[in-house]
Formats: structure tokens, C-alpha cells, sequence
């Protein structure tokens, strides 16, 4: 039946991604794609048109269960616990894999092109829900009385934090450094009691 895709495209995008992470966008062919998910290149093109559009529909997914899970650990009563446990999961997240995958986002912003738009809003989306998600518990009465910035400048922060800290985890892969880079900046954001 023509239009019907002849794959399972949860599948394929699970692949995908796993291809995207570990090689990078610019180093993935569709070739590397057809291989990964065990569909034909001509399939994939006619499905997706080209290996840009294949990147932002698996990235928009991974990125949906990202926050969904940064969102989950910053449920917390506590501001201090909240940043705690968003920088154990994130710290988490990069170190996952033998060896540690990094971050997929992070290793994309520093090898997309200028001319790339869609790559950059994709990236932009994320980043920016992952400021939202953060701004949602720093922007609590109860927060803004101890944190010691304004919430909208801690939430910019610690995303920015996290982008240091994929890198340094490339540079160093030192688990237990990260974990104290992270916590020396939640006890400057949110001075202890």
C-alpha cells in the first residue's frame, strides 16, 4: 500500500539515535541509518526526505523524555534538594554507556552549521523547556527567598552549567569532580541555612 511506512518507526528512531549518539550528526551517513535500523536507504529518504529531518524527529523524542525526567527529578519540596537531584540525574544521564555517551545535545550544538536553522531550533527548543522545567521550581515563593539570584538568572545558570558539564565529563570523565562542580554551585545558588 503506497504512503504506508513498512517498518517500525519507534524502532528505527531507537537505532537512530543510538547512531546519532554515538557518531555524531555530521559523521552519520544514511548509509550508517539504513545499516542501524535495517531499513532501506530508499526508504528512509522517501519517508524522511533526508538525514536533517531523520536527526530532529529522533532528537524531538529524545528530548521530550529528557525533560520529562529532568522534570521528574526536580520534584522536590526542598530548592536545594530539587537542584540536587536535577544535577545527579543529569550528570547520570551523561555518564550512561561503556564508555560514557555524553551528551547528545552538547555534542550536536558544537558541530552544527550556521547554515543548519532547523538543527539549532531543535537544539534551542530543548534547552529552552529544560530552563522552563528549572524556572518552575526556582520561581517558588519559598525559592526566591533563599535562592541568591533571581530565579530567571539561576534558571540560565544551571542550564548553562550542565552544558560545562558534558563537556568537562568529555575532557576528564570524572564522575566525582562533577558532582562537586554541581554541588559547589547549588550551595552558591541556594546558600545552606
Amino acid at each position: 500500500m503506497a504512503g504506508v511506512r513498512q517498518f517500525d518507526e519507534d524502532s528505527a528512531f531507537a537505532q537512530a539515535l543510538e547512531v546519532f549518539w554515538r557518531k555524531g550528526f555530521r559523521a552519520t551517513s544514511m548509509l550508517d541509518l539504513a545499516e542501524a535500523t535495517g531499513v532501506q536507504r530508499g526508504s528512509l529518504y522517501n519517508a524522511y526526505g533526508d538525514k536533517e529531518e531523520i536527526f530532529v524527529r529522533v532528537f524531538e523524542r529524545y528530548a521530550e523524555r529528557f525533560i520529562a525526567s529532568a522534570r521528574q527529578a526536580l520534584k522536590k519540596p526542598d530548592v536545594r534538594d530539587a537542584l540536587t537531584a536535577f544535577f545527579t540525574f543529569a550528570i547520570g544521564s551523561i555518564m550512561q554507556g561503556t564508555p560514557a555517551r555524553g551528551c547528545l545535545s552538547t555534542k550536536t550544538a558544537s558541530e552544527i552549521d550556521p547554515d543548519s536553522p532547523r538543527l539549532r531550533e531543535a537544539l534551542q527548543n530543548m534547552l529552552d523547556e529544560l530552563e522552563a522545567a528549572l524556572l518552575s521550581v526556582l520561581d517558588t515563593p519559598e525559592a526566591r527567598t533563599r535562592l541568591a539570584i533571581p530565579a530567571a538568572q539561576a534558571a540560565k545558570l544551571v542550564v548553562t552549567m550542565t552544558r560545562g558539564i558534558a563537556v568537562m565529563e568529555r575532557v576528564y570523565g570524572d564522575t566525582k569532580a562533577l558532582k562537586q562542580t554541581a554541588s559547589a554551585l547549588v550551595d552558591a545558588l541556594v546558600p545552606k541555612v
